[in-house]
């Protein structure tokens, strides 16, 4: 949940000319993993129901968009070099921008500027 009020500014700002899409992944600091202080209280996925669960305390803090899960083969996540996160844009089915690697390449600000080109 890094800069998810950028995120939510972004989806509020471009609603009108974008659609948006969450796809919760694997917990990249699981509790029971490789963790941080002021994480939330999430283990490692290992069902389903638990990445549901996970996605749920997402869902909680209004992203303003759709929230999917991955599968627990990590397919999407895999296909797209998404862990722990990344942002894309996508236009007719191509991607048309892929930002760097999260946490420091997650830049919800880079992707406005791209949108505003794209107007």
């Amino acid at each position: 949940m890094y800069k998810l009020d950028e995120f939510k500014q972004l989806v509020e700002d471009f609603s009108g000319v974008a659609d948006f899409l969450v796809i919760y992944i694997a917990e990249a600091h699981s509790t029971d993993g490789w963790a941080f202080t002021n994480n939330f209280d999430i283990n490692r996925h290992r069902s389903l129901e638990d990445r549901l669960s996970a996605a749920r305390i997402l869902v909680e803090k209004e992203p303003l968009c759709p929230v999917v899960v991955d599968e627990m083969s990590d397919v999407t996540a895999i296909k797209y070099g998404a862990l722990p996160e990344r942002l894309y844009v996508l236009q007719a089915g191509k991607v048309v921008y892929k930002g760097a690697m999260g946490p420091w390449g997650y830049n919800p600000l880079e992707v406005r500027s791209f949108l505003e080109k794209m107007k």
